[in-house]
């Protein structure tokens, strides 16, 4: 897998991610625990839409 995701918006998905589970965690919706997913790309640093949409968000090698 190629990484296709970039500094700033990895850490905006482990935030994100993150924000969902502790809210699930203190008695949210159980729908919150879909922040396992923002979580799980930003640890791996790929995203299968972002390939469906042609989207990079990495820093251009030189």
């Amino acid at each position: 897998m190629t990484k296709n995701i970039g500094t700033i918006d990895r850490l905006a998905r482990a935030l994100v991610g993150i924000a969902l589970i502790a809210w699930a965690l203190l008695g949210g919706p159980v729908w919150a625990w879909i922040g396992v997913v923002p979580l799980a790309t930003a640890a791996i640093r790929f995203c299968p839409a972002y390939t469906l949409l042609g989207i990079n968000t990495c820093a251009a090698k030189q």
